[in-house]
């Protein structure tokens, strides 16, 4: 678990750091890396997740539900972090300090969820059997990698906007911890009782349910008026491949 807390935490200062560093970055290759990130995750999450869950015991139509109630609840996360885990950038820049903490409580809460997902591998080495048959973890792991970069950098373009260095290091430093705690908050009430098999499951359904919201929102904000294009296809393919490949034949 501390090699996952490190690799998360890391991944989003960096990439969140790159903003000092290239503040004049290509609108147009941004895109693509989300665009990636989003078939990876919708990938995985079709591949992976659902079929976990629903393989895991519990009710096939209360889990339906538990995963429909994560897709609503992303799209109000959305609402406070006006969509800047999936690129919306230019869009909020320059506004007040009051704009910047509602968005950093968007995306606080949507990057703490996402983290208990992550607890998973931890609570089947117990030999708890939480969730049904165990696939590679790493894949998932992987996932939230991917998602984390490119929300980290477009978390800080717009923190840099509007507020000073030290405090856009300061709030990206929170959302760096965001995944790590919510992956060791899971863990530590499921090891101490107070989340049981079933809490853990509606858990992981609303998880599952923002991740489909989030993917199927890049892809379709990446080709506006259903306009062709080639480049934004390929990378959606090669994502793709990539999550089949680790999911099928990396163990």
């Amino acid at each position: 678990m501390e090699f996952k807390f490190l690799l998360l935490f890391l991944t989003a200062m960096i990439s969140g750091s790159l903003v000092f560093f290239a503040p004049n970055f290509r609108e147009k290759y941004f895109r693509l890396v989300l665009v990636f990130a989003g078939s990876y995750l919708f990938a995985i999450t079709i591949l992976h997740i659902l079929p976990e869950l629903f393989d895991s015991g519990f009710s096939s139509k209360r889990m339906g539900l538990y995963i429909l109630i994560g897709f609503l609840l992303q799209q109000l996360l959305e609402f406070w972090s006006s969509g800047v885990e999936h690129g919306h950038i230019h869009a909020h820049v320059h506004q007040g300090s009051k704009a910047m903490m509602t968005i950093m409580v968007g995306l606080f809460i949507h990057a703490f969820l996402e983290g208990t997902l992550l607890s998973h591998g931890e609570l089947m080495d117990q030999g708890e059997h939480v969730l049904g048959h165990v696939h590679n973890s790493k894949t998932v792991l992987l996932g939230i990698i991917l998602h984390k970069g490119p929300a980290a950098f477009a978390l800080a373009a717009v923190l840099s906007s509007s507020l000073s260095k030290k405090t856009t290091l300061l709030l990206l430093t929170l959302f760096a911890l965001a995944s790590p705690l919510g992956m060791m908050s899971s863990s530590f009430l499921f090891e101490s009782g107070i989340l049981e098999k079933q809490g853990i499951g509606i858990l992981y359904g609303l998880v599952a349910g923002g991740f489909l919201h989030i993917s199927t929102t890049i892809f379709f904000e990446s080709s506006p008026h259903h306009k062709f294009q080639l480049n934004k296809l390929l990378v959606s393919f090669l994502a793709a491949g990539l999550a089949i490949l680790s999911e099928f034949f990396m163990k």
